[in-house]
C-alpha cells in the first residue's frame, strides 16, 4: 500500500476505456464501501447510499439508459443507442453514489450533499490505494429522472456520480494542476 500522502499527491483518474481485468473482489468492494461511509456527516444523517454495478448488472443498467435515450431521441441512429447501452461496460465495477437530503434544523442540505461528494472521493482514493484505477463520472443519464427511476432511486434522490473502477491498462498521464499561487489566498 502506498504512503497516504504520496497517494493523495499522485492520484489520477483513469479513463474507464483504459481499464481491464477482473473487478475488485467482494472483500475489496466491502472495503471500498466501508471507507466510503467514513466521511464527515454532520448530524449522522447518512445522506448517501450506494448502488453496485458489476457483471451483468452493468449491461442491464445500459439497457435502461439506452431505452430512455431512444425514447427521448426517436431519430437517433442505432449506433448512438448502442453507445448508450455500453455506458457502464468499460470498467469491470461501477459504484453509483446516491445523494439525498433530509430536513434538519442544524444541517443544511448543502452540507449533506458535500458529504455525498466526500463519500464518492473516498471510493476513488480507496480504489487507488488498492491498486485499481478509478474515475468519477456523471453524464446526461446521471441527471435524467427516467434513468434514475429505472435504477430504483426515490424521487428525492439524485446521483452524485458513477465511480468506474478497474485495473489500468497503461500508466495514467497527469493533467495540468493549478499553481497554488493561483488558487490560494491568506486571510
Amino acid at each position: 500500500m502506498p504512503d497516504a500522502l504520496d497517494l493523495l499527491k499522485t492520484r489520477r483518474s483513469v479513463k474507464p476505456m483504459e481499464m481491464i481485468g477482473a473487478p475488485p473482489s467482494d472483500a475489496e468492494i466491502d472495503t471500498l464501501l466501508t471507507i466510503a461511509s467514513r466521511v464527515p456527516d454532520h448530524g449522522k444523517l447518512t445522506p448517501w447510499r450506494f448502488i453496485v454495478f458489476e457483471g451483468d448488472a452493468r449491461a442491464r443498467a445500459g439497457e435502461i439508459i439506452a431505452q430512455v435515450f431512444a425514447r427521448k431521441n426517436p431519430q437517433a441512429p442505432a449506433a448512438d443507442i448502442d453507445v448508450e447501452k455500453r455506458r457502464l461496460m468499460d470498467a469491470p465495477l461501477v459504484i453509483a453514489v446516491v445523494s439525498f437530503t433530509r430536513p434538519h434544523p442544524k444541517v443544511p442540505a448543502w452540507e449533506q450533499e458535500l458529504s455525498a461528494g466526500a463519500s464518492a472521493m473516498n471510493i476513488v482514493t480507496a480504489a487507488t490505494a488498492l491498486g485499481y484505477g478509478a474515475c468519477w463520472l456523471t453524464g446526461w443519464f446521471a441527471f435524467d429522472r427516467d434513468v434514475l427511476d429505472g435504477f430504483g432511486l426515490k424521487p428525492d434522490e439524485r446521483l452524485a456520480g458513477f465511480i468506474h473502477i478497474g485495473t489500468p491498462s497503461k500508466p495514467s498521464e497527469d493533467r495540468p494542476r493549478p499553481a497554488l499561487s493561483d488558487i490560494v489566498t491568506r486571510f
